[in-house]
């Protein structure tokens, strides 16, 4: 029998596959909207299969090990990093530091990203109802501060990772910080964080992939509506 957070991460998986027709499937060309890479496919579903794998034993037995290590561990900086590498994209824009769209485009990009990616995390939470390792409620698994984290990572990999890889190393290294802060405080197990980061990598890169054509559909029904008032 498939355990249900098993089925859950499988139906999202599907539901985000269908999202991209298939011609965003085909060779890269720069004249389709639709362009998919392996290296955005790769990552995020490789890090949700790694979450399902460690779900349980796995993430008991290293939790039993970190608590004994760590029992007085604590912090409140996983509060406020994951949102770290979305405000530096921003802030590059807005100091006129040229990424890969405009400050306006990165900013709809960024709450499109967000909100799709702890959408699907929380509702994974209610479905799941995973323990919490301190014991504290059911909502373990997605880890929601991971999702945020890497989901802004990812925004900063997207914008400025092209122009420097420091962006990338640096938005990613503090994604995997927030995530490592999360299992040392006890307040997740290793596939919450594993899950969390790649649902936040996997919605930020379908937003991004999608981008181009939603674009499109709003210049098509602006248009539409100035001939019709023509």
């Amino acid at each position: 029998m498939i355990p249900k957070f098993t089925k859950a991460y499988l139906i999202c998986l599907f539901l985000c596959l269908q999202i991209l027709p298939r011609s965003a499937f085909a060779q890269e060309d720069s004249t389709k909207l639709w362009k998919v890479t392996a290296g955005d496919i790769i990552p995020p579903v490789s890090l949700g299969l790694a979450g399902l794998i460690v779900q349980g034993k796995i993430s008991r037995n290293l939790q039993e090990h970190v608590v004994s290590k760590y029992p007085n561990y604590h912090t409140h900086l996983d509060d406020y990093l994951p949102y770290a590498p979305g405000v530096v994209s921003l802030g590059l824009a807005s100091a006129g530091v040229k990424g890969k769209h405009k400050l306006g485009d990165q900013v709809i990009l960024a709450l499109l990203s967000n909100i799709i990616a702890q959408g699907v995390t929380q509702s994974l939470k209610r479905i799941v109802r995973y323990e919490r390792p301190n014991g504290e409620d059911n909502h373990s698994f997605p880890s929601g501060h991971a999702t945020t984290a890497f989901t802004n990572a990812t925004i900063l990999h997207e914008e400025y990772g092209q122009r420097s890889v420091l962006y990338s190393i640096g938005g990613y290294g503090t994604a995997t910080a927030v995530g490592t802060m999360r299992v040392l405080g006890n307040h997740h197990w290793l596939a919450d964080v594993l899950m969390g980061a790649g649902i936040g990598i996997g919605a930020t890169k379908v937003v991004y992939i999608s981008y181009p054509w939603l674009q499109q559909q709003a210049r098509r029904i602006k248009a539409r509506r100035h001939s019709e008032k023509n």
